[in-house]
């Protein structure tokens, strides 16, 4: 099979299995996420947004880049593995017992005393994670995205249940925190029940030291990263409340489940698939483009559609005490828009460079961003969320343009590929919130389906008739998946 042949039928069978297990996933997580909130109070969710800083930064480090530099390698050693895989575990070990130390000193800054409490058992995803990178890393690097996909359903249908039965059941904040501990338990038992690929005790330093430079840079990068995503929510806490941060954070995880969906499903596939034709310029600048091409023409219509049906998926879904998430929930879609392109880009730069371009246009961006913080975090956390949006224009076109150096694809084609999509995208939005004004007396269900309904076939006779390449992309992927799958 051709090199091109090669890549766009790995992608597409990557990004639709990937896709279908996301789709699954994000509605199975949406009904959780719903039952919960409703189980428990604004302030809970709040305590879980501090300590998932700590953990997200935490897994960062655990990480420390060596799991991308493996999947990056063209034939990576069974040394190397074992290598990365005693270094993940012992991380894991020391950070968890670090953090469950000073997690009582979090708890009295902020002075929520169930912070300390649910800290050292959160805490527990850290060498849960550690287990199961390696296996992770072997399937990704040989495409069985198939496999994975399953995994990752059944750890989040099982957590899911887990979670709705201790929220129903009244354990308030811990049915969280049994969901995210029962999920990653549950992926690295089926990981290891999947895998072949066993720990053994002989290592060599040499095997990390050459991985370090490029893992390195990958990890700081990530670290300031994460860091920079996460850091409002701090300051939320600190400087309003725990509610108030409740909200925020509820609004972003809705927000983050359709977007998160997308970003997965392409970066998982794209990286390790653009990373074997890397030296192919045309094929990988067109591959390049088509990823761009459906991250857009998949993320642009949920996006805008979410923002038109805000009011009514609040309304229909959650109780009142949820209700002031709106407009934060509103402002923070506009993210949506543009942060899957910058990752797709960010994936292009982690192929083709070595590292230090990442990091200097990281520093930059965080130095925009601390700008922005500085100025948004004294005004309102309405600001705070406008300012992420601003923040995830800027990180979309720095990304862009820094891949010009690396690829063919240029700033005309860039706009070509992405016009259409957006002009069907706003003629769409338009035309749900010209309907809106009618059917204001409606009962919500009814108004909510009727919403949706017409923006599915808005969007869709748009993209067919105006005969948009992503359109005739999309629908090859469908076509081939169902012809792959009824074999």
């Amino acid at each position: 099979m051709a090199a091109d042949t090669q890549l766009s039928h790995n992608v597409t069978t990557g990004v639709a299995w990937s896709v279908a297990e996301k789709i699954g996933s994000a509605l199975l997580q949406a009904v959780v996420s719903i039952v919960v909130a409703n189980s428990i109070m604004p302030m809970d969710m709040g305590i879980m947004a501090v300590l998932t800083v700590f953990t997200t930064l935490a897994q960062v480090v655990v990480d420390s880049g060596f799991s991308q530099t493996l999947i990056r390698k063209a034939q990576p050693t069974e040394e190397e593995y074992r290598a990365v895989f005693r270094f993940n575990i012992l991380s894991s070990l020391i950070l968890y017992a670090l953090l469950s130390i000073l997690s009582p000193l979090v708890s009295r800054y902020y002075g929520w005393p169930m912070l300390a409490t649910v800290a050292p058992v959160l805490f527990l995803l850290l060498p849960l994670n550690a287990l199961c990178v390696i296996q992770n890393t072997i399937m990704v690097r040989e495409f069985r995205f198939a496999q994975l996909s399953t995994i990752t359903f059944s750890a989040s249908l099982i957590s899911g249940l887990i979670a709705i039965v201790m929220a129903l059941t009244g354990f308030g904040i811990w049915s969280l925190v049994g969901q995210r501990i029962s999920m990653m338990a549950a992926r690295a038992l089926m990981l290891w029940w999947k895998s072949s690929w066993r720990p053994r005790p002989t290592t060599k330093a040499s095997s990390l030291s050459e991985m370090a430079p490029y893992s390195l840079r990958l990890m700081t990068t990530d670290i300031i990263n994460a860091l920079y995503n996460n850091v409002a929510q701090l300051f939320i806490g600190d400087i309003y409340s725990g509610s108030v941060l409740g909200y925020f954070n509820q609004a972003q995880k809705l927000k983050d489940m359709p977007v998160n969906s997308t970003m997965q499903s392409v970066q998982s596939v794209t990286f390790p698939a653009l990373s074997k034709i890397g030296d192919n310029e045309t094929k990988f600048s067109e591959g390049y483009r088509r990823v761009v091409m459906l991250t857009a023409f998949m993320i642009f219509p949920i996006m805008a559609g979410l923002i038109a049906t805000a009011e009514d998926i609040y309304t229909l879904l959650l109780k009142p005490r949820w209700h002031p998430a709106i407009p934060y929930f509103r402002i923070l879609c506009v993210v949506g828009f543009f942060y899957p392109i910058a990752v797709v880009a960010y994936n292009i730069l982690k192929v083709k460079s070595n590292g230090g371009i990442i990091l200097r246009l990281e520093i930059i961006k965080k130095l925009i961003m601390t700008v922005i913080l500085i100025v948004t975090i004294p005004r309102s956390v309405t600001a705070i969320a406008w300012g992420l949006v601003v923040a995830a224009a800027i990180e979309m076109v720095l990304n862009f343009s820094s891949t010009l150096k690396y690829t063919t694809l240029s700033v005309a084609q860039f706009i070509r590929t992405i016009l259409p999509i957006a002009v069907i995208t706003a003629v769409m939005y338009g035309i749900i919130m010209v309907e809106a004004t009618y059917i204001t007396s409606w009962h919500v269900a009814l108004r909510l389906a009727v919403k949706i309904l017409t923006g599915v076939i808005t969007y869709a006779s748009l993209s067919f008739i105006s005969r948009t390449e992503a359109f005739a992309e999309a629908h090859s992927i469908v076509k081939g998946f169902f012809i792959k799958r009824g074999k």
